[in-house]
């Protein structure tokens, strides 16, 4: 099974050109950032409440990046938010996109195409060579939001990303969309960590678009 990093790193990719679908840098490290903190959810190592996000169990889950975001939490000498933390992984957030591509790479998913150059200009794309799981993720996300099932926990911490990210024109129409946006409003309110991470995101969008810096976009 996909991580939720490699699952909105998937969504956010062209399938054929394999070019990242523009978000500002900030946003992009914040989702990412979210992504990790709601696969330790998932799996029991942490907990969060309206003020604080906790460590519940320490034990490695195997997942070298969410070791490492465990590990910082439980390490911190202070109690913090979900917002707070959110901000602070999301300092690491290039690296565990890296982490995550060579990964998606490394299982046949994606291919790697040209090379690196310095952290701000790339020319390394990544085409999508097994387009299976994509094609999954998207077809998934269309049933929970266009029907009437009841999602389980993981289906409502992916919609959380995809709408935090502005994703779902990739994959509803606009009408499907504009029908479908009371359902997504009601699910993304179902996890408090998806909550911060739609806060963050618009509050960067909001910040960008004020300050007319519409070009800092993420190109990996």
């Amino acid at each position: 099974m996909l991580s939720f990093v490699e699952e909105i790193l998937l969504l956010l990719l062209d399938d054929t050109e394999g070019q990242f679908v523009e978000i500002p840098v900030a946003a992009f490290n914040v989702v990412v950032a979210g992504a990790a903190l709601m696969d330790l959810a998932l799996r029991n190592r942490i907990d969060s409440d309206l003020e604080h996000l906790l460590v519940i169990d320490p034990t490695p889950t195997g997942d070298e990046i969410l070791d490492r975001v465990l590990a910082q939490a439980a390490a911190a000498l202070e109690e913090l938010g979900v917002t707070e933390w959110v901000d602070r992984i999301a300092g690491d957030a290039e690296a565990y996109k890296r982490l995550a591509l060579d990964r998606l790479v490394a299982r046949g998913v994606l291919r790697a195409v040209g090379s690196r150059w310095l952290s701000v200009f790339r020319t390394r794309r990544y085409p999508v060579v097994d387009d299976r799981e994509p094609r999954e993720v998207k077809a998934r996300l269309r049933e929970l939001v266009l029907g009437d099932e009841i999602p389980d926990a993981r289906d409502i911490v992916l919609i959380c990303l995809v709408d935090a990210c502005l994703l779902f024109g990739l994959v509803l129409g606009p009408g499907e969309l504009k029908a479908a946006a009371p359902r997504i409003e009601q699910l993304r309110k179902m996890d408090l960590i998806g909550q911060a991470v739609a806060t963050a995101v618009r509050e960067i969008r909001l910040m960008i678009q004020s300050a007319g810096l519409g070009g800092l976009v993420e190109h990996i």
